[in-house]
């Protein structure tokens, strides 16, 4: 019977680049940018590692369609190297390859990458793909924040918000995000704002304003991951187990039938669910230390507080203003700025969320460390509310 990888996994390295506009930087730069940092802390040479996981989606702009940017960019010893898609739960994705080989016992050493380089598009949000020849050339028409501003106008509908009321809550999450940015070097933006300026700011999709919404940017993440033996053995007196890694994605439901009415997100709810298990969390709210959720939009992280079980069903709202979420709260979510910060360089976002996790439980958070988490989960939603792949990690501080 399936026994789940519940801390047969350890990362004993993780870097991350500066996200932002890095327009003197290839995708190979911040591969190195990150990897270099991963393996300084890691301490363990370049050939012990034996397997790689390769997360990119938009491989037109970033790399190739294969793994060899990634073995040619960091020089690995000829290991097979993975390239991963999974939408914006990319990066975990990769993450999970590599976790999976190590707890099956296929490798000792393996390591996850994501990165993606979106500023040079052109676009101001994630680039259109071509279709090209294959496919039909119309399809209705979409955008993302047009998606999500359903999500937000359905969440109200069903627990009986005013549109102002559920704005006002929108505009505390953003707020939150832009000041835990201003102690983290590497976040793309770090500016302070006022719930005044989100209220006020041109709408993109009603009720979605301009700060409502994360933008694009470059960079790259990087873990390496072994067994608890091994990074014993590395003299690791402290290290960041992967307790859980859960993937669900929709199956159609969403959109076959009226059963769903668009003001939550079920496929979040099943992998947290299955993580927590996995995990042995029986009561997350009061165990976890701190989160990282999917902020592409400041609708997004309200509604995933309660499909996380974090906050009761229509209370969301209510506990953002209350302070929940914020650094200093009961639950420190985004503390490093999250998406809205970071910018979402899609490959790359899931493995930062697991970076800033991996970095507060080993206390190395320096201004905005949230003092002394053991447990903390990321979470990842690729698509749109009614199509998409919900990812959820959760990772515990083991001593030796």
């Amino acid at each position: 019977m399936a026994s789940g990888i519940r801390d047969k996994v350890a990362i004993v390295g993780m870097g991350c680049s500066r996200f932002g506009e890095r327009w003197n930087m290839g995708a190979d730069d911040l591969m190195v940018e990150a990897f270099t940092e991963a393996m300084a802390d890691a301490g363990v040479e370049r050939d012990r590692i034996e397997a790689a996981w390769l997360g990119v989606f938009y491989q037109e702009q970033s790399t190739s369609k294969s793994g060899l940017p990634l073995s040619m960019a960091l020089r690995l010893p000829n290991v097979p190297v993975t390239r991963v898609e999974n939408l914006c739960a990319t990066g975990t994705e990769a993450l999970r390859g590599a976790v999976y080989a190590v707890a099956s016992g296929a490798v000792d050493i393996a390591l996850a990458m994501g990165v993606e380089k979106l500023k040079d598009t052109g676009f101001g949000g994630l680039p259109e793909r071509a279709k090209g020849t294959f496919e039909d050339q119309w399809q209705p028409g979409f955008t993302p924040p047009g998606a999500f501003a359903q999500l937000g106008a359905a969440y109200a509908a069903r627990h009986g918000l005013s549109i102002d009321e559920l704005r006002r809550a929108m505009a505390h999450v953003s707020v939150k995000s832009h000041a835990n940015a201003l102690d983290n070097p590497k976040a793309h933006l770090r500016t302070p704002i006022t719930s005044e300026q989100v209220l006020g700011a041109p709408m993109v999709a009603f009720p979605l304003g301009v700060y409502d919404c994360c933008g694009v940017s470059d960079g790259a993440a990087c873990a390496i991951v072994t067994t608890p033996e091994i990074a014993a053995s590395l003299g690791k007196r402290d290290h960041v187990s992967v307790k859980a890694l859960q993937l669900a994605p929709s199956n159609g439901a969403e959109m076959g039938h009226a059963s769903w009415d668009g003001s939550y997100t079920p496929t979040t709810r099943l992998a947290a669910s299955r993580a927590y298990r996995e995990a042995g969390l029986t009561d997350p709210a009061s165990q976890l230390g701190l989160i990282e959720v999917h902020d592409c939009f400041s609708v997004t992280e309200l509604v995933v507080m309660e499909d996380l079980g974090l906050s009761a069903p229509g209370r969301a709202p209510a506990d953002i203003l209350n302070g929940r979420y914020d650094r200093d709260g009961a639950i420190p979510c985004q503390t490093d700025g999250g998406l809205k910060c970071f910018g979402h360089p899609v490959g790359a976002s899931g493995l930062r969320m697991a970076y800033e996790i991996y970095t507060q439980l080993l206390g190395r958070a320096g201004a905005r460390q949230v003092g002394a988490p053991s447990l903390g989960l990321s979470h990842n939603l690729g698509g749109i509310p009614n199509r998409n792949v919900a990812s959820v990690a959760i990772f515990g501080l083991n001593q030796f």
